[in-house]
């Protein structure tokens, strides 16, 4: 009773009254702009360890799966001068050489897992820069990242090389994904080229097995990255202001 009685008459840890206005009950509860910032702080940090937390596996994933076809590659170079390439060496590939493909494409999957949930914590860390810019709108200058959350802030902030073209491409092609994909589709037309010597057939069928299933192999990575990428959509609420000419 003593401690309610101190602070009587303070309106700390008191309920509205009936006779509050909703006014009152709104400024009671507004977020002060220190309270603003370390909820997007507390956020923001968040995403950051969810980012690290997914580059992490996808190197880790892209690391067990070369691991996987080194060995692979070793074992199967035993084999051959074991067995002098013969029927030894191509039963024992198709017995090997699937289950790395089966680890290749699994880990193609998962990589495209992980770079949509690191494009989630673009998006959400360019909206928060947007909000420290409207709290604070005379710090833009010292931001390196984009406070936009469209495709080009997002390119911004995932460190994309500007000028598109060919420096793009290059981009491209070195990422993580791509090396997946090439390795994958090399597997599959070695797999196919083996089955094939294995029936009997003759080195140009062999060669043209081997090269129309690469072929088809990359085809298919590439739809499905593609659907991926259409999947992606977040409706920009910071877009980047167009360049005036």
């Amino acid at each position: 009773m003593a401690f309610e009685r101190s602070f009587a008459g303070t309106g700390i840890g008191a309920e509205p009254g009936p006779n509050a206005s909703p006014a009152d009950v709104s400024q009671g509860d507004a977020a002060t702009p220190a309270m603003r910032l370390q909820i997007l702080s507390t956020e923001h940090w968040s995403l950051l360890a969810s980012r690290a937390l997914a580059w992490n596996e996808s190197f880790s994933r892209a690391g067990m799966f070369l691991t996987t076809l080194t060995g692979a590659i070793v074992a199967l170079a035993l084999v051959a001068q074991a067995s002098a390439f013969g029927e030894g060496f191509t039963l024992f590939a198709l017995v090997i050489l699937p289950v790395v493909l089966f680890i290749g494409v699994a880990t193609y999957l998962r990589l495209g897992s992980s770079n949509y949930h690191e494009a989630m914590c673009v998006v959400g860390m360019n909206r928060i820069r947007a909000a420290y810019l409207e709290l604070a709108p005379d710090l833009e200058r010292y931001f390196v990242m984009s406070a936009h959350d469209d495709r080009p802030g997002m390119g911004v902030t995932m460190g994309v090389p500007p000028g598109g073209g060919a420096i793009w491409i290059a981009h491209l092609l070195a990422g993580t994904p791509t090396v997946v994909i090439v390795l994958n589709s090399v597997l599959a037309g070695v797999i196919a080229a083996v089955a094939v010597v294995r029936g009997g057939a003759a080195v140009s069928v062999t060669l043209g097995a081997g090269v129309l299933v690469f072929a088809v192999a990359v085809v298919l990575h590439a739809l499905y990255a593609r659907r991926n990428i259409t999947k992606t959509k977040f409706a920009p609420l910071f877009p980047t202001p167009v360049a005036k000419p």
